[in-house]
């Protein structure tokens, strides 16, 4: 299972996605294209996590990288540029950039 770091020497990008229920799988095509053809190989990435809304409205990128100039590296990539960009042809994006706080896990019994 894919594990975020605690740490706050990282930056944890989430990112929305508002969509038709229509494009919904499409978009999660998109987003899976674009991470497997050159975002994960990206010097600086660490994790991503692709979340899907129950109602079909939203697609939800959680993800980590070792500072904000290597996210900003793998935005100038070309090679996933086509991907994204057809993303936000179906899809309306709220970027936002932070750094983790408290985390919790289930309380032993």
């Amino acid at each position: 299972m894919t594990q975020m770091s605690m740490s706050n020497e990282v930056l944890t990008l989430i990112n929305v996605f508002t969509v038709d229920p229509a494009n919904q799988e499409r978009l999660i095509e998109l987003l899976t294209d674009a991470t497997n053809v050159s975002v994960r190989y990206a010097p600086g990435f660490i994790t991503c996590i692709l979340h899907r809304g129950t109602d079909g409205t939203k697609v939800t990128m959680y993800s980590q990288w070792r500072s904000a100039e290597d996210y900003q590296d793998m935005r100038n990539d070309p090679r996933p540029l086509p991907y994204l960009q057809e993303a936000l042809k179906i899809a309306k994006f709220e970027p936002g950039m932070y750094e983790i706080v408290k985390a919790f896990e289930a309380a032993s019994e």
